[in-house]
Parts: C-alpha cells; sequence; structure tokens
C-alpha cells in the first residue's frame, strides 16, 4: 500500500465521505467523528440530567414538602430536609469509584447504558409516591438515592467513554462540554425547577422521562465498547476494597450530615456521640481500605495512579476545588431569598424562583468558559488555563466579602460572571489533563476516582459551610433575635426560647421560602395575640433581613475567605502538575 493510500488523499479527506471517490480511511474517518459526535451529545445530555437532579429537588423542596403535606421545619422533622438535600450527593461520591472500576472490568458502554435505565426507572417511582408525612418523605429519599445509583453509573464512565473516543487534540474540548453540562445542570436546576413546580410538584421527576426514555433508547442503538487490542482479561472483583471504602466513606459523609442536627442544647451535633463514632470508624475503614488496596491482586482503586504526577495534582486541585464551591450554592441562595430578594419587594414564596433566576449569570459564565477552555487546553496545555482560573475563581471570593449586605444587583451578577468563568476556566481543562495522564485501560476507575474527589469535596463543602456559618450565627443572633422580637411586644419568655433555637431552623426556613420569623413565632401562637401593626412588622419583607443582616455577614465573610484559601490551595496544586507529557499528545 502506498504512503498515498495510507494517509488517505487531502482532497478527498475535505470532501463528502459518501462519494464514490473517498477512500476506505475516509471513509473510516467520517464514520469514527459521527460516532464522537453520538457518543459526545449522549454523554453531555446524560451529565446535565444527572446534575440538574441534583438542584432541581433543591429549589422545589417547599413544594415538595407541601404535596406530602410534611412540615420539614417541624421538630422531628429536620433529618427529613437533610437527608433530601445531602443522600443523593452522599451516594454519589460513595460509588462512582466502584462503578467505574466496573466499567473497566466489564465495559464502561454497558455500565453507562444501564445507569440511563436505572435513573429512568428511579424517576419514573419518584414521580408516584404513594405516601403522605414521614413515610412519604421516607419514599423521595429511597427512591433518590437509588436515582443517584443511576446517576453514578453515568458519571463515573461518561469521561472514560469520551477519553476512548475522542483523540488527545481534542479530548479537551469534549471533555469540556462535558463538564460544563454538569456544572450548568447544577444552575439551571434552580430556575427550572421553581418553574416546573408552579405547575405540579411531581413535575420535578417528570421533566427527567423524555430525556431519560430517548436516552436509554439511543445509548444502547449507538455506543459501543471500544476495540481492545486483545482479548479482555478476566478480572475479579475486590470484595474487601469495596467494602472498606463504601463503608467508610460512607459513614463519614453521614457523619457530616448528622453534624448539622442540633444536638440536645448544642447549635449543632459535632459533640453527638454517634457522629463522633461514625467518624472515627469511617476513618478506620478507610485507612484499612488502603492498606487492602496496597495487598489485592486486583485493586477496585488503584493507587499506582498517584505515582503519575499530572493524575495526582489534577484530583488535588479538583477536590481543594470542588471543597470551595460546594457550598457556595447554599450560601448565595439563602443570601438572596433569606435577605436581598425580601428587601426589594419579593414575597418569601416566590423567593426560590427568582433566587435562580437572580444566579443565572454563574450559569452563563459556566458555559462560555468550559468550551472554550477545553479548547484552548488541547492547544495550550492544561496547567496555565486550570490555574488562572483558580486564580480568577479565588479573587471573585475576596469581591464577594467585600460587598454589602444589600449589595447592588450588578456589582453581585459581575462577581459571580467571573466567578462561573473561573470554574468553567478551571474544570475543563483540570479533567483533561486526568484523563489523558492515565492508560486506557485504567480511564473507567481513573474518572471514577477523579468523581469521587469532586463529589466527596462537594459533601464535605456543605458540612463545612453550614458548620462555619452556623458558628458564627450562634454567636450574636441568639441576642440579636431576643432583642428584636421584645422591641415589637413579643412576651420576653417567648422571645427568649426563640432566640435560643438553633439558627440552622432559621437558614432551612430561607431556603424553602418561608418567613423564619413566622415559623419560629407559629408554634407559641404568639403572632395572633400581637397588635395588627407588629404582627404585620414581624412577618413583613424588612424584620428578619434587617434583623439577621449583621451576622449573616459575619458568616459570610469567614465562608467566602475560607473559599478563597482552598481556591489558592486548587490553584497550587495545579501548578505542581507539571508540563504535559510530550507522549500524552500522541496517545489517541
Amino acid at each position: 500500500m502506498s504512503s498515498t493510500e495510507q494517509k488517505g488523499d487531502p482532497s478527498e479527506q475535505k470532501g463528502d465521505p459518501s462519494e464514490h471517490t473517498a477512500t476506505p480511511e475516509a471513509r473510516r474517518r467520517s464514520a469514527d467523528d459521527r460516532y464522537r459526535w453520538a457518543a459526545l451529545t449522549n454523554t453531555t445530555a446524560a451529565i446535565f440530567m444527572a446534575a440538574l437532579d441534583g438542584s432541581i429537588v433543591l429549589i422545589s423542596l417547599p413544594a415538595i414538602f407541601r404535596g406530602i403535606h410534611l412540615d420539614p421545619l417541624a421538630a422531628g422533622n429536620l433529618g427529613y430536609l437533610l437527608w433530601m438535600i445531602m443522600g443523593y450527593r452522599l451516594v454519589q461520591a460513595v460509588l462512582v469509584v466502584p462503578l467505574g472500576r466496573l466499567g473497566d472490568m466489564f465495559g464502561r458502554v454497558r455500565i453507562y447504558n444501564a445507569g440511563f435505565t436505572v435513573f429512568t426507572a428511579a424517576s419514573i417511582l419518584l414521580s408516584f409516591d404513594p405516601f403522605h408525612g414521614g413515610g412519604g418523605a421516607l419514599w423521595l429519599i429511597g427512591w433518590r438515592m437509588l436515582q443517584a445509583v443511576g446517576g453514578s453509573m453515568l458519571t463515573a464512565n461518561s469521561a472514560a467513554i469520551l477519553t476512548d473516543v475522542f483523540p488527545a487534540d481534542r479530548r479537551g474540548f469534549a471533555l469540556g462540554i462535558n463538564q460544563v453540562a454538569g456544572l450548568a445542570g447544577q444552575f439551571v436546576g434552580l430556575v427550572a425547577g421553581g418553574l416546573l413546580v408552579l405547575w405540579d410538584w411531581r413535575a420535578v421527576f417528570w421533566v427527567n422521562l423524555p430525556v431519560g426514555i430517548f436516552g436509554t433508547l439511543w445509548a444502547y442503538a449507538k455506543l459501543r465498547e471500544p476495540r481492545a487490542p486483545g482479548p479482555r482479561a478476566p478480572a475479579r472483583v475486590d470484595w474487601w476494597g469495596n467494602v472498606t471504602f463504601t463503608i467508610g466513606l460512607s459513614a463519614i459523609l453521614v457523619a457530616i450530615t448528622e453534624g448539622l442536627h442540633p444536638y440536645h442544647h448544642h447549635t449543632m451535633g459535632w459533640t453527638n456521640p454517634e457522629v463522633i463514632g461514625l467518624l472515627s470508624v469511617g476513618t478506620a475503614l478507610l485507612a484499612a481500605f488502603v492498606v487492602a488496596e496496597r495487598r489485592a491482586a486486583e485493586p477496585m482503586f488503584q493507587l499506582g495512579l498517584f505515582r503519575i504526577r499530572a493524575f495526582t495534582a489534577g484530583n488535588l486541585a479538583g477536590f481543594a476545588s470542588r471543597l470551595s464551591q460546594g457550598g457556595l450554592q447554599f450560601m448565595l441562595i439563602i443570601w438572596l431569598q433569606g435577605i436581598w430578594l425580601p428587601l426589594h419587594g419579593y414575597d418569601y414564596a416566590d423567593t426560590p424562583l427568582w433566587a435562580g433566576v437572580y444566579m443565572l449569570p454563574m450559569t452563563f459564565g459556566f458555559l462560555i468558559a468550559g468550551p472554550v477552555a477545553g479548547w484552548m487546553s488541547d492547544r495550550l496545555g492544561s496547567r496555565g488555563l486550570a490555574t488562572s482560573g483558580m486564580a480568577l475563581y479565588a479573587c471573585t471570593f475576596i469581591g464577594l466579602t467585600l460587598l454589602p449586605i444589600d449589595f447592588p444587583y450588578w456589582a453581585f451578577a459581575l462577581l459571580i460572571a467571573v466567578n462561573g468563568i473561573g470554574v468553567g476556566a478551571f474544570s475543563s481543562p483540570n479533567s483533561s489533563s486526568i484523563m489523558s495522564s492515565v492508560p486506557a485501560s485504567r480511564r473507567g476507575v481513573a474518572s471514577g476516582m477523579r468523581a469521587t474527589f469532586q463529589n466527596t469535596g462537594t459533601a464535605l463543602s456543605i458540612g463545612v459551610f453550614f458548620s462555619l456559618m452556623i458558628a458564627g450565627l450562634a454567636a450574636s443572633l441568639p441576642h440579636t433575635l431576643t432583642s428584636g422580637l421584645r422591641q415589637q411586644g413579643v412576651p420576653s419568655q417567648v422571645a427568649e426560647q426563640v432566640g435560643a433555637l438553633p439558627p440552622v431552623a432559621s437558614l432551612f426556613a430561607a431556603i424553602l421560602g418561608v418567613n423564619p420569623v413566622e415559623q419560629l413565632l407559629a408554634p407559641s401562637g404568639t403572632l395572633s395575640s400581637l397588635p395588627a401593626g407588629n404582627r404585620h412588622a414581624l412577618t413583613g419583607r424588612e424584620f428578619f433581613p434587617n434583623l439577621i443582616a449583621a451576622p449573616f455577614h459575619h458568616g459570610l465573610v469567614v465562608v467566602f475567605t475560607s473559599a478563597a484559601a482552598l481556591a489558592v490551595l486548587a490553584a497550587i496544586a495545579s501548578v505542581l502538575r507539571g508540563a504535559p507529557d510530550p507522549r500524552t499528545r500522541r496517545r489517541g
């Protein structure tokens, strides 16, 4: 065969592959390109759907709890609320590595396709909740966890599938599109949830069905396993590794969730023996997991991958970035819903939808920067772009700390847009660097490990940021709240009881679009006995925002300063990934 035949004639490569003059090589390249776009489109839709479902429920919680006739802020019901928020993320953090390893063993496309099926089936079951009250909440929490299993199967294998089919010089763009779909889904869900619940709370689960059913059929029809250079080697399941990792990480994440619960007279549950026990058991099991993996013939978690500098540095950078941004969504939502929107004339019941709308600049930043940064990383490398993105991201937190609590919206919108640009500029190159650094046979587990670091960082971030905020509020909010209630005629005994309640109740009331003061005073029946003027002042739009503004701003400064420090650590880790390996550029 001549060199012309091997490479294909340039004029034929540019022409229509369906023409009779096209060489077999040109037709093969055209078929490969069509398959790459089919894989990219399908996996992007899947990641968007899985990420959207993580946030669409958050903004829809008020309507969901009204639909099942449950007051999540009543005594004993706070756990339902926390598990509706945290359960999905907990399952995803724990399962992505085992499911990525199963993809390497039995086929990434096979596990990915099964994930589409599981996710869609769970969405159907969620929309048919037959119970009310606590039973209805447990039904939703349970099937949400199954839905997260499906989402984990998709997340763990989608990046590996794209890395398999896209060459190194186009991989950053493909992974950038995929990564930004996930990040954008988190914020699009805030608006979509607010709109869908105007129709029916079950619609937040129905919205998955068209995409899920079509995507499942499309995935089974179009996606195929990559051709291996030889027969697939038989593999064994690393049972000790799976058990110690799954139970150990689950124990730690459950402890973080339970630590946000008030415990006796404490504002949080970090002194609860159950929480301390779970943290201790989880830490011990993860230590046992490392020992088991070092001895396993075919380990689930490929510790040897950490010898690859780009892999280790990229995952550390990804973990630190998610640790800095995971709780950001909640802090901004509370700021908007609990303070800024009521001060600007919005009823509490309308604040969940409008909070999503006012946070859209961040989504636009993701959507613009992610694909562009992925495309540029294919040409310029990942280190500079990812590091610059994290540096820019850190600067936006400093800007947010300088904003007054009743900020001009243009300044807020500019800062969160730049924040989104920074995350988009970091995420795509970072993912491309991680996935391109590993051998092809380890891409599934590498993708799972990458997702585990990110999901664990998100879950830890929520716990850490909420704890910092609650601790900051606990120092000054009780006195401020008690004094403000007394000035409006609330009896001293009632005012002191309300002021002594854990601040977490006020924060979650804001998230749920409920007037916090009205919610806190409802059990005592005090409101009905007050003069109309005082009652109107207490339940109006300005009393609670003005009351909480100073303590909340103090908490925001602590949270955002911590986030900025974590972003700087992520930038440092990104620098340490080193220059790209020339062999990686040639790797297909």
